[in-house]
């Protein structure tokens, strides 16, 4: 499963009320580093599809979620676990750190 989109109207249903992990990836059309890793994070959420679901806020479009999480750089990855924030990563990184990262936190 590749990543999913979620918006504002989504976000309660997607991510806060999910049965497994969600990484919310916080990211906008214009930003250069959340593009670089856009296509690492569909090939870790195949790969871990069973453990997590990934998905994409754009914070553009979605801004009552960005503001509630106070997200102010991105891109910013935030784990989601139960309904709660448990971690989260600032910035770009080759995927094997973001994958590595992910997997500590699960």
């Amino acid at each position: 499963m590749a990543t999913k989109a979620v918006t504002d109207a989504s976000f309660a249903a997607d991510v806060l009320a999910s049965d497994k992990p969600v990484l919310v990836d916080f990211w906008a059309d214009w930003c250069g580093p959340c593009k670089m890793i856009g296509p690492s994070l569909e090939e870790i959420s195949e790969e871990l599809a069973d453990k997590v679901t990934i998905a994409k806020v754009d914070i553009m479009e979605s801004t009552d979620t960005a503001a509630k999480y106070g997200v102010q750089s991105i891109p910013l990855m935030v784990l989601f676990k139960n309904g709660e924030p448990v971690a989260q990563k600032l910035g770009a990184a080759p995927k094997s750190q973001l994958k590595g990262w992910l997997e500590s936190e699960l």
